[in-house]
């Protein structure tokens, strides 16, 4: 069972809320989103304190403009509900780790 959160637009601010969170904006047909999927579902499992989550944009395009997702994939490190890092590109795990280890 994955520790990833599918993201919505109607359930975004329920489950992110204020707690730290690691969320992947993505889409079915990006080849680097694929590429980075288990790396962020590495992450969820190793971190149960984050919220990680996943959104596809093309179901959900009022939360990629809501955060100015660009392009794909973009991760977001949040905090207290404001973005304190933002990657686009495809990223190394220890890359990820270590924005969360500065929450």
């Amino acid at each position: 069972m994955s520790s990833i959160n599918v993201l919505s637009e109607s359930n975004f601010d329920s489950i992110v809320g204020s707690k730290p969170a690691l969320i992947d904006f993505g889409a079915e047909w990006c080849v680097y989103c694929k590429k980075i999927a288990p790396v962020i579902e590495e992450i969820a499992s190793e971190h149960p304190e984050l919220v990680v989550g996943s959104i596809d944009v093309d179901l959900n395009p009022m939360l990629a403009a809501r955060f100015r997702v660009h392009s794909l994939p973009t991760v977001l490190v949040m905090k207290d509900g404001q973005v304190v890092k933002q990657f686009l590109g495809a990223q190394t795990k220890e890359t990820y780790l270590k924005a969360i280890s500065e929450l």
